[in-house]
């Protein structure tokens, strides 16, 4: 209880009445969450024209005009670039002697995989055989849930068609918490997502990386003969995350599926935050730069408390007070 256990039982009472304060105060909040949710439902339909010409020329489906490929670096990108003339010259002769021999590539080829691979979050889930599949990845949006409806987002992944599957769209949907919880209303802090529902992917035979056939040796134990069989299992991918676990309807899970939901959360939300409002700059790895440069400055600041040893001591997983 703290402070309010030693406190007099009129002020215990009057502490309830700001307690009840603040559970109006995150119904309003919830209420200041809905219309920010309405907002971005407005600004998603203002952004995606440009979201819809960035897929088109990723896939090659429209060229970009001179005008439209004209940018202007800036001073210390000039900087650079004058320093590594010579270099690029003749990195150019080679590459034009390479065009040469093999066709124009089209579109921006690989540009979702490159995406993921540059991403730690993603490329974690990332495996050698999923590469070929997310070659084949044209576009990812982000739809919003409609209004008066539950709020929820869904991710949609477009593929063009492949070998691998006949689905042209894999989709992720999230559902969200934008109340707060009547047993523990303080905890709110804006919308957070709940639970999770992924699709069916209609693979092509053979092709479900998903799974992996292993093969066991079983011995029978009266005649002491041997026989292999083989056995279906899971197998690691980034396409499970559309087979997310299931939560309960009590609720409660293992600490297994606690944790891939929690990790899954979290990339849910990655991707529509940052991933695709930013896509090129993840392409190019400069929304990783500034990303690591933000962590560099949080780097500086824990350094300069240094001189503080007995907090250090106190936050070292590893320090013993006994030694």
């Amino acid at each position: 209880m703290g402070v309010q256990a030693g406190l007099p039982k009129v002020v215990k009472r009057r502490v309830n009445a700001l307690k009840n304060l603040q559970v109006k105060c995150a119904h309003i909040e919830a209420k200041f969450y809905e219309e920010v949710h309405e907002l971005e439902r407005k600004y998603a339909a203002l952004y995606q024209p440009l979201f819809d010409k960035r897929s088109d020329i990723v896939k090659a489906a429209y060229e970009p005009t001179d005008e439209e490929c004209e940018w202007k670096a800036d001073e210390e990108e000039e900087l650079t670039v004058s320093k590594q003339d010579e270099m690029k010259e003749k990195a150019k002769l080679e590459e034009e002697k390479k065009d040469e021999e093999k066709e124009d590539p089209k579109g921006i080829p690989e540009f979702w995989l490159t995406v993921f691979k540059n991403v730690d979050l993603l490329s974690d889930m990332l495996q050698e055989h999923d590469e070929p599949i997310l070659k084949h990845l044209q576009d990812i949006k982000v739809k919003f849930s409609d209004p008066g409806q539950p709020m929820s987002f869904t991710l949609e992944f477009h593929f063009e068609p492949n070998d691998f599957f006949t689905n042209t769209v894999l989709t992720k949907t999230y559902k969200m918490r934008s109340e707060p919880d009547e047993s523990d209303p303080f905890s709110f802090d804006g919308p957070e997502i709940m639970s999770c529902t992924g699709c069916t992917i209609d693979w092509t035979k053979g092709k479900n990386v998903t799974l992996k056939t292993i093969k066991k040796k079983q011995k029978h134990k009266g005649r002491g003969t041997v026989r292999t069989v083989t056995k279906t299992v899971p197998n690691d991918s980034f396409f499970n995350f559309f087979t997310p676990p299931e939560v309960p309807e009590n609720g409660e899970l293992d600490e297994d599926s606690e944790a891939v939901l929690a990790a899954d959360f979290e990339i849910g939300h990655f991707i529509r935050e940052r991933i695709v409002p930013r896509a090129v700059l993840y392409f190019t790895g400069e929304a990783i730069e500034d990303d690591d440069d933000d962590y560099d400055e949080e780097g500086e600041e824990a350094d300069d408390e240094e001189g503080e040893e007995e907090a250090d001591e106190e936050n070292d997983a590893d320090y013993d007070p006994k030694v």
